[in-house]
């Protein structure tokens, strides 16, 4: 069995962050493990407070995996102090593991800042350079570029400029757009494009999350990049068709859709 870690922050509602990670991981088939960076107070209607776990804890936590456990993948989501960056990079580049996915969490759905303008330099210089891939969202890409993004092309110039700060390939995700959600991969040579319908539901809490950790996953157990994509976005679509309202706010999504189906659990 495949072995994946994500290196991100806890989500008590289950929707997203480490708990969506690992059933991701689950509903894949590969063996999930955990570094918690920070502890959210949120729901579905939105982030109420953030603590963020020491740097020492983090070491020893990633330490703690590596020094015993070999790691197949590893996905690195919330991350919002720069001495949290800075000890994660360190640590990667000490260990070396083959595929390094970063998801940008920079902003929440809510609109809750989870990244302060230091750590967002401190990502972007210490964490992008690791990553087998780097899957920011519209709003996170802004941020990133410090460009307005609207159109498929303005997609693909910020994608070149994303590049440009090292990381090795960029997918672009394209669900902020008006039309039908196309996502761009970006390889610094050319570039793939992945579409879906837009799925008319209120329920997409996590779905960041989800398709970094199906991307982990799908790289984790062989699959090209091109495949892990296009197998992500597959897993995700129907998770999101099948949603769940849960709570007041927006709802988390199915992760176990496909399974809970072949097993005769639902219909």
């Amino acid at each position: 069995m495949k072995k994946v870690l994500t290196i991100a922050g806890s989500d008590c509602s289950g929707g997203a962050g480490i708990q969506a990670d690992l059933k991701t991981f689950s509903a894949h088939g590969v063996y999930g493990m955990s570094v918690i960076t920070a502890v959210t107070a949120q729901n579905t209607q939105g982030v109420t407070a953030v603590q963020d776990i020491s740097r020492d804890v983090i070491e020893k936590q990633i330490e703690a995996i590596f020094d015993d456990i070999e790691v197949d993948g590893v996905k690195v989501g919330m991350v919002s102090q720069v001495q949290t960056i800075e000890v994660i990079a360190e640590l990667l580049r000490h260990y070396e593991p083959q595929t390094i996915v970063v998801d940008p969490v920079m902003v929440s759905k809510s609109g809750y800042h989870l990244l302060n303008p230091e750590a967002e330099v401190t990502l972007i210089k210490e964490l992008l350079p690791l990553a087998t891939l780097v899957t920011p969202n519209i709003p996170e890409a802004e941020v990133m570029t410090q460009t307005s993004i609207q159109t498929l092309e303005q997609m693909e110039e910020a994608s070149r400029i994303i590049y440009q700060m090292g990381v090795k390939n960029v997918l672009l995700k394209g669900g902020h757009l008006e039309d039908d959600a196309i996502d761009i991969l970006y390889d610094g040579q050319e570039f793939s494009y992945f579409f879906s319908s837009r799925i008319a539901t209120k329920n997409t809490h996590g779905t960041g999350c989800t398709l970094s950790s199906a991307i982990t996953s799908n790289l984790a157990l062989g699959y090209s990049l091109n495949e892990a994509v296009s197998l992500a976005k597959e897993y995700i679509t129907i998770a999101i068709q099948h949603s769940l309202s849960i709570g007041k706010g927006v709802g988390p999504i199915h992760h176990f859709y496909t399974l809970y189906k072949k097993a005769g659990l639902i219909e």
